[in-house]
C-alpha cells in the first residue's frame, strides 16, 4: 500500500490537528482546517508530501448548550478502523524511562484527478503500553502541561520515528506550528561536535543541517498560544533524551519554549500574513519571518449551486482558482439565485439545530469563531439599543456558532453572554448560537450567510480563514482589519473595514454599527444590482487569491526547494 509512495516522498508535514473530514474529529479549530486543506492540495497538486498528527480518538470536544447558555463538553470519539488502515510497523519513544509503544494508521486523501495525500495518525491505546500511556494520543489539546508534553513527545519524536520506521526518506520537515518542535531537537542528536573543539558554555551539536532541513510556520500572536514547558517536567518526561543546559540555549533559559526552539532550529521560518509576519517579527527579534498568507481548498468550500456556476464558465476553477477572476461575467441572476440556494441551507440546518425559524427575507450576519477573549464575539452586542434602533428600519438576523477550550473559563463566559443577549433581544433581532461548530455546520455557513462578520482584537488575529470560505460563496466580510482581511480588503468592493487600519479598538463597536447602518445593511435592503455586483466581486478578487493552491504553491517554491 506505501510502496508507490514512499518512492515519490521527500517532504513531511507535522501538526497536532488536521481536519481531514467532519467524521474524523481530529482537529480543533483554525489550525486542524488550515493542515486539512494542506493535505487536499496536495493531492491536487501532487506534491511528494506525507502528512503526520495524532489519532486523537475521542476527539476535540462535542458541544451542547444548556438552557443558561453554559457549554456542555463531552468527548467526541470516532473510530480510526472505519476510516484508516493500521500500518505493520510500531515504534517506541521513551516518556519517564518508559517505553511508550506508537501505532501508526493510514488515511489516504484521493482528489477527483487521482491524486493523493498520504496521511500516519500516531496512535499510543495499545496493549503493550501501561494503562497510563495508552490514553497519550486520545484526546486533541486534552489535560495539563504533562499530557500535553507526552503529546507532542509523540508528534515530533514519534512522528519522525514512524516515517522513518515505515521506510519513508524525508529531505524536507514542515512543522506546523511548534507542537512538533521535539522533530528538530531529535534530528540534533545525530550532529555532536567534538567538544575538543568547543568552548565554556557553547552548543555542542551542529545545527545548520538541521536547520537546513527544517521549515517551521508560527501561527498566533497571542502569548498564551505559544507552549512552555518547566525544564523539571521536560527532564521527568525525557529523561538523558537531550542535556538541559544545551537544551536552554535553543529553547530559552527559563522554560522549555517550544516557538523558540522551532525558530532556532529551522532554517526557514514563516507567518501565516504579512501582518502576522510583521507582529511576529516584533515577537521575535532577530529571526527572519517570511510571510505566506493563509489560502483555503476551493472545491471543499464551495457550495454546489456556486460550483455549477463556476464550472459552467472554465472547467479549471477547482485545480487553478486564479481563473476565479474571470467570475464577474457570471449572470447576476444566477448568482443570486445561488445565495438563495445556500441560504435556504442554512436556514433549514438552524431550524433542525435549534428549532428556531429565520427569515429568508432578512440579511443573516454570521459569526462563527472559536469563543475566546481576542476574537471578541460580543462587540457586535456592545450597545443592545443601538442595535434595537438599526433594526427597526433596517432588519437582520445573527447566526452565531464557536466552541470554548474546555478550561477556556473566558471563552465559555462569553457564550454565556451571548445567550444573554439573545434573550434581551428577542422581538427586535433574531439571534441564534448553533451548537457544536465543525467541518460539516461551517461549509453551511460560509456558504449561506449575507454577510460574514470578524471582530478579533488587533493584532491578535494571526490570519483567520473563514472569510475566504465565505468569499467562495460570494458572501462579503465585514472586519477588523487584522489578520489576512489587511491585504484583500478594499472598500465597498470586496466588503468592509471595521474602522482603518490602527484605529482604536475601544471604538470599534461604534464603527461597527455606523457601517451597518449607513452603508452594508442600505445596500441589503435597496439596491439589490449593487450588492450582488459585491458578491462577484468577492468572487473574482478574494476567491481568485486567497486559496490553499497559491499557499502550496509558494512553500514548495519558497520553502521546500531553497
Amino acid at each position: 500500500m506505501l510502496d508507490p509512495i514512499l518512492a515519490r516522498t521527500r517532504i513531511a508535514y507535522l501538526s497536532m490537528e488536521i481536519a481531514l473530514e467532519p467524521a474524523i474529529p481530529t482537529y480543533s479549530g483554525g489550525l486542524g482546517v488550515l493542515a486539512g486543506d494542506t493535505v487536499r492540495s496536495c493531492a491536487d497538486l501532487e506534491l511528494p508530501m506525507v502528512f503526520v498528527t495524532l489519532a486523537s480518538r475521542e476527539g476535540y470536544l462535542r458541544q451542547s448548550i444548556g438552557g443558561d447558555g453554559e457549554q456542555v463538553d463531552a468527548p467526541d470519539p470516532w473510530d480510526p478502523e472505519k476510516h484508516a488502515t493500521a500500518l505493520d510497523a510500531a515504534v517506541a519513544v521513551r516518556i519517564e524511562g518508559r517505553a511508550v509503544w506508537i501505532r501508526p494508521w493510514l488515511y489516504l486523501h484521493r482528489c477527483p484527478h487521482g491524486g493523493c495525500a498520504p496521511v500516519i495518525l500516531l496512535d499510543t491505546r495499545l496493549e503493550a503500553n501501561v494503562p497510563a500511556d495508552r490514553g497519550i494520543t486520545d484526546r486533541l489539546y486534552g489535560g495539563g502541561d504533562e499530557l500535553r508534553l507526552k503529546q507532542e513527545v509523540v508528534l515530533g519524536i514519534g512522528g519522525e520515528r514512524v516515517l522513518r520506521a515505515l521506510g519513508f526518506e524525508i529531505h524536507t520537515w514542515h512543522l506546523n506550528e511548534g507542537h512538533a518542535a521535539l522533530l528538530p531537537l531529535s534530528l540534533l542528536r545525530r550532529h555532536r561536535l567534538d567538544d575538543a573543539q568547543l568552548g565554556v558554555g557553547a552548543l555542542r551539536y551542529d545545527v545548520n543541517p538541521v536547520r537546513d532541513a527544517c521549515v517551521f510556520t508560527t501561527h498566533t500572536p497571542v502569548e498564551a498560544g505559544h507552549d512552555r514547558f518547566s525544564y523539571d517536567l521536560a527532564s521527568r518526561l525525557l529523561g538523558d533524551f537531550f542535556e538541559t543546559d544545551q537544551l536552554r540555549l535553543i529553547a530559552g533559559q527559563d522554560a522549555l519554549n517550544m516557538t523558540r526552539l522551532a525558530l532556532n532550529l529551522s532554517g526557514w521560518v514563516n507567518g501565516v500574513a504579512a501582518r502576522h509576519a510583521e507582529t511576529a517579527r516584533g515577537m521575535f527579534p532577530g529571526y527572519h519571518i517570511h510571510a505566506v498568507t493563509n489560502g483555503v481548498h476551493v472545491p471543499t468550500w464551495t457550495h454546489p449551486a456556486f460550483a455549477r456556476l463556476f464550472q459552467a464558465v472554465t472547467l479549471e476553477w477547482a485545480h487553478d482558482p486564479d481563473v476565479l477572476s474571470l467570475m464577474d461575467r457570471l449572470p447576476d441572476a444566477a448568482v443570486w439565485e445561488a445565495h438563495e440556494q445556500a441560504k435556504a441551507e442554512l436556514l433549514a440546518e438552524v431550524q433542525r439545530r435549534c428549532g428556531t425559524s429565520l427569515r429568508h427575507d432578512w440579511p443573516v450576519i454570521v459569526f462563527s469563531r472559536r469563543m475566546t477573549g481576542y476574537k471578541r464575539p460580543d462587540l457586535l452586542f456592545t450597545d443592545l439599543d443601538c442595535l434595537r434602533r438599526i433594526a427597526r428600519d433596517l432588519p437582520f438576523q445573527v447566526v452565531v456558532a464557536g466552541k470554548a477550550h474546555p478550561r477556556d473559563e473566558g471563552g465559555k463566559a462569553l457564550i454565556r453572554e451571548l445567550h444573554a443577549h439573545a434573550q434581551a433581544l428577542v422581538g427586535a433581532v433574531p439571534v441564534v448560537f448553533v451548537p457544536n461548530y465543525d467541518m460539516a455546520l461551517a461549509r453551511v455557513m460560509v456558504a449561506g450567510a449575507d454577510l460574514w462578520l470578524n471582530t478579533p482584537m488587533p493584532p491578535l488575529e494571526a490570519s483567520g480563514t473563514s472569510g475566504m470560505k465565505a468569499a467562495l460563496n460570494g458572501v462579503p466580510q465585514l472586519s477588523v482589519l487584522d489578520g489576512w482581511w489587511v491585504e484583500a480588503w478594499d472598500e465597498g468592493v470586496t466588503g468592509w473595514a471595521i474602522g482603518r487600519d490602527g484605529s482604536v479598538p475601544t471604538e470599534h463597536a461604534t464603527d461597527l454599527y455606523q457601517a451597518l447602518e449607513r452603508t452594508v445593511l442600505p445596500l441589503w435592503h435597496h439596491d439589490r444590482p449593487g450588492w450582488v455586483g459585491v458578491m462577484k466581486q468577492v468572487i473574482c478578487r478574494t476567491g481568485a487569491r486567497f486559496h490553499s493552491q497559491r499557499m502550496m504553491r509558494r512553500y514548495a517554491a519558497e520553502a521546500y526547494l531553497r
